[in-house]
């Protein structure tokens, strides 16, 4: 049985970890002496190589966590801390400044995969989501779930990494730093939400 909530609120945070419309502009910057082909051929490998870096942390990232002996609910409230902070970082406009930053010192002729796809979409943060995700629903249908929602998620990455272009002069500068603004508000809660459950398997709220 499909659990449209779940469904709903993965895709709700791993949206809003990954931040499709801040990446928009970072892409434009990097590819901006390219031509459409060459840029279309990045915008998938990059995601491409996100894709399966993500599934393969939903897939076996509890697995390597039981084998170092963290608990589910630890890592819980671990990676809500990692998202509260990833939250501050874009309610502040840290996280873009940061991202901006890293894409000029690691400037190369095919950015696909570094700093594209690692770690600009496949981060610690939307890293640890997917494992988070993948513990809410323990077994095969769960990790499909899961998996179905990042692919829908790099869908987006991928449909905005091909209109960067016209979606930055479109927004403009203010409109971007409102979009991540009322994002990173929306992943404050769920960050939240997280080390709530984390203390609730622990025992320690209601």
């Amino acid at each position: 049985m499909i659990d449209m909530a779940f469904l709903i609120t993965a895709f709700t945070t791993l949206f809003v970890v990954i931040d499709p419309p801040g990446q928009a502009p970072i892409f434009m910057a990097l590819t901006q002496d390219m031509d459409t082909r060459t840029r279309r051929g990045i915008a998938i490998r990059a995601c491409l190589t996100a894709a399966g870096i993500l599934a393969m942390f939903a897939a076996f990232g509890e697995a390597v966590l039981g084998f170092v002996g963290i608990s589910m609910p630890a890592f819980r409230v671990a990676g809500g801390v990692l998202l509260f902070l990833t939250a501050m970082d874009m309610l502040f406009e840290r996280r873009t400044k940061r991202r901006e930053d890293r894409a000029e010192e690691e400037e190369r002729a095919d950015p696909s995969v570094f700093p594209l796809g690692i770690p600009l979409i496949a981060g610690p943060g939307s890293i640890a989501t997917m494992i988070l995700l993948a513990g809410q629903h323990p077994g095969m249908t769960g990790l499909a779930m899961v998996i179905a929602v990042m692919l829908a998620v790099m869908a987006v990455v991928l449909a905005l990494y091909l209109v960067s272009g016209p979606l930055a002069r479109l927004l403009g500068k203010t409109g971007l730093n409102v979009v991540t603004r009322l994002l990173g508000m929306l992943l404050a809660a769920l960050s939240v939400q997280f080390i709530l459950s984390g203390l609730k398997d622990f025992g320690f709220a209601g």
